[in-house]
């Protein structure tokens, strides 16, 4: 692949991220890709093999950012439960943040490709379990330091906690009204406080 076609094919990738995260894989046209990037069908389709290749090196590329998000949160300096009030203080604002995503793309892409798109929604399951990793491993690390107790496994708590953030997320979205998160975070750092035992 030449520079100038990578520099395309990024283009598009960067340009209707958003939009497939918005609309889903089905609400999506073909209208919409060309309007948004400029380009022509031909063009579209001279870089990706169809529309589903497309939505899913989108769902990729939104996938990468929020990942690289996640990431810098948890690996701060300090004891596991620094990481994790890092990571907590992050979602207190994440509908904020992934204003420029489309919103966010665990819960958009996941919901919308259940029964319509087999790769996507495997992908999605794959970032869920990417992240639920990362939470497990932090608190695995301050059981191993010491840091704190947990009262059951690390991938379990992990998962428990991630569950809430998604629903309180799914809720804020779908009321549009963000009290569903703060509330829900407020609540989660208490649990937090109780549960995990120093």
């Amino acid at each position: 692949m030449t520079k100038k076609a990578e520099r395309t094919t990024a283009y598009i990738i960067e340009t209707v991220a958003p939009i497939f995260n918005k609309f889903g894989y089905v609400g999506t046209s073909m209208s919409d890709i060309t309007d948004a990037t400029g380009l022509t069908k031909g063009a579209i389709y001279g870089n990706f093999e169809n529309k589903e290749a497309l939505a899913l090196s989108a769902f990729q590329y939104n996938q990468q950012h929020l990942l690289a998000l996640i990431e810098e949160k948890l690996e701060i300096e300090g004891k596991a439960m620094d990481k994790i009030h890092s990571l907590i203080r992050f979602y207190r604002q994440y509908d904020v943040v992934t204003l420029p995503f489309g919103g966010c793309p665990i819960l958009n892409v996941g919901v919308d490709a259940q029964n319509n798109n087999r790769l996507l929604a495997a992908a999605v399951k794959e970032t869920i379990n990417e992240i639920e990793g990362k939470i497990a491993l932090v608190l695995e690390n301050g059981v191993k330091a010491q840091e704190l107790r947990l009262p059951v496994p690390p991938l379990q708590f992990a998962k428990q906690m991630f569950t809430m953030l998604q629903g309180a997320i799914a809720m804020a979205t779908m009321t549009r009204d963000r009290k569903y998160l703060v509330n829900t975070i407020a609540y989660l750092e208490q649990l937090l406080q109780k549960e995990i035992k120093n």
